[in-house]
């Protein structure tokens, strides 16, 4: 069985984050979805929170694909969690040549811990781009429509988090 690990913070989870995931799953037949603890970033959403919409959002995804995916908190190394669940492949998204360069740095470490793990990367389609959560949360935050950019419940959960 291949599987693949796609870490990150989801914080929220964005259509850019779920249109890597779609795409992933026809890489391997198990995807991981590595939901970083990383209390250095203040996340807005609880952990609970964020497995809790990614779990939502991706159930269909995986049935259309046939691919199972399941939600994991992770709050060591990335490729220790790789191992953890048994991943051959780590998945990551590119939005633009800057992610790149941060993600080059982070493929050589990780070989140099573990060279039997591979890194592939999926360039993120043109209507995602520019969509980073950070970005979201802030227009969020200032009353702005973020429909283009997040599922309706998560945006749902967004103004939720903001009108209080």
């Amino acid at each position: 069985m291949r599987v693949g690990l796609y870490p990150g913070t989801f914080d929220p989870v964005t259509n850019g984050h779920l249109d890597i995931i779609r795409r992933a799953c026809s890489l391997v037949d198990r995807l991981v979805i590595g939901v970083a603890i990383n209390r250095d970033k203040g996340p807005l959403f609880s952990l609970e929170e964020r497995v809790a919409m990614i779990e939502a959002q991706v159930a269909p995804l995986a049935q259309a694909a046939g691919c199972e995916i399941v939600a994991h908190p992770f709050e060591n190394l990335l490729i220790d969690c790789a191992h953890d669940v048994g991943a051959g492949v780590i998945i990551r998204g590119l939005r633009a040549v800057a992610d790149f360069e941060y993600e080059y740095q982070m493929v050589g470490m990780n070989r140099m811990l573990d060279d039997s793990v591979e890194t592939v990367f999926l360039m993120a389609e043109a209507q995602h781009q520019a969509v980073a959560s950070k970005l979201v949360k802030e227009i969020a935050r200032l009353d702005g429509d973020v429909s283009k950019f997040v599922p309706p419940a998560v945006k749902a959960a967004l103004l939720d988090r903001f009108a209080k």
